[in-house]
């Protein structure tokens, strides 16, 4: 990789220009009135201020786990000197950096109310519990958010960095900045998997501090994983309905995706399975009583979409070939996963707010609609601001004539 390379492009595939700058200002005023109907809404319900920072921790959640997910999709390329993916890990490197702006300083609001979400917070139920006293050292403001500074650290700085090194390529044509990022990605890696599993423990396992789970990380990361793969299907589909990349990338490249929503269904059933499994096999109170929670009342059949919703019937739909190959069937599917990341991250959330009832309400669509449109108009202003493909890496021709066997 020591040769400079270039391949010609179609130069009307790979620039959104002013298509994302127009994007960018609607999702931005979606995003505004979702977040002027929440606090609505709020100042209108009784406790409705903590109803609402409940909504928006779980709407948060699902956002940053896109974001999470494209961080790592692009680590893993690099990592793995992945050929087929070139001509669509820039959508992946615009994803990215939208955990550094704006999902950290959309933390700001969680950080200010702690105490209306998270038991450990009151001193007086801390001190009489000896549990949380034992916990007291991890599970205490100052600490949590130090905690929450360095997550962000780490995610912002990694993603801007892979970000600006990929531009910069394609300027300067330089092969050794291939290297460079491949040999980042390792470290990259392990930053990621360690903070990524900390925030899980941090953020949600801890809504409910008498139980624990040290698989909990891995479940929730397979989550972040899966819902990128799904959204990055998403995202090339809606690129090319504006007629970009649409002869760069081919049905090959969506098998791939597909392949990659398959596998990590399949593996986020696996880690759900074995944690439930040794817990109910155990059959320990202070391990039942997060399931117990979810198992109850409405929540049962909120539990039951899930598993037949998250796995079986995406299972069996995505496992043809022709189903990966054509784009309105994976489409359909990748919409779907979206969805259902978003009922996953709910129900790991919710259950400790609202034990035995699922208190979907409007608000949860306002603080959707609010973080979801500036997540969304982030991640257009960077789609806009470079080239859709990194046009002078050495392995994009690979990725062109890429084919499945």
């Amino acid at each position: 990789m020591s040769v400079r390379t270039f391949v010609e492009l179609p130069q009307d595939e790979l620039s959104l220009g002013r298509t994302a700058r127009t994007a960018s200002v609607a999702l931005l005023a979606v995003g505004l009135a979702g977040g002027l109907l929440a606090a609505g809404l709020a100042a209108a319900t009784p406790d409705g201020w903590t109803r609402l920072l409940w909504s928006y921790l779980a709407s948060f959640v699902f956002f940053l786990s896109l974001g999470l997910g494209a961080l790592f999709f692009v680590l893993v390329q690099h990592a793995t000197r992945a050929g087929w993916s070139v001509v669509v890990r820039r959508l992946a490197e615009s994803v990215a950096p939208s955990l550094l702006f704006p999902m950290a300083p959309l933390a700001v609001p969680i950080l200010l109310g702690l105490s209306r979400i998270y038991p450990w917070t009151d001193a007086a139920a801390v001190a009489a519990d000896p549990l949380m006293r034992a916990k007291a050292a991890w599970l205490n403001v100052p600490f949590f958010t130090v905690r929450t500074g360095v997550y962000f650290a780490v995610w912002g700085g990694l993603s801007v960095w892979f970000l600006r090194r990929s531009v910069a390529q394609d300027r300067s044509g330089e092969p050794r900045i291939t290297q460079h990022l491949e040999t980042a990605s390792t470290a990259g890696l392990v930053l990621f998997a360690l903070s990524t599993t900390f925030f899980a423990f941090d953020y949600l396992m801890s809504l409910t501090p008498h139980w624990a789970s040290t698989i909990f990380g891995v479940y929730f990361f397979a989550g972040c994983a899966l819902a990128f793969f799904a959204l990055l299907t998403v995202v090339v589909l809606a690129v090319q309905g504006t007629g970009r990349l649409r002869t760069l990338v081919s049905a090959e490249h969506y098998h791939d995706m597909g392949k990659l929503v398959f596998a990590f269904i399949v593996f986020w059933a696996y880690i759900g399975f074995s944690q439930y499994m040794l817990m109910w096999y155990a059959n320990l109170p202070e391990e039942t009583i997060w399931y117990r929670a979810r198992q109850t009342g409405s929540w049962t059949r909120w539990s039951l979409f899930l598993l037949f919703g998250h796995f079986l019937v995406p299972f069996l739909a995505l496992m043809s070939r022709a189903v990966k190959r054509r784009r309105a069937l994976i489409a359909a599917g990748a919409g779907w996963m979206l969805l259902m990341q978003w009922v996953d991250v709910y129900w790991l959330v919710m259950p400790a707010r609202s034990p035995g009832v699922v208190p979907l309400s409007l608000m949860d669509a306002a603080t959707f609609l609010g973080i979801g449109g500036l997540f969304f108009a982030s991640v257009a202003r960077r789609l806009g601001a470079a080239s859709l493909v990194p046009v002078r890496d050495p392995r994009l021709s690979e990725s062109l004539s890429f084919e499945n066997f």
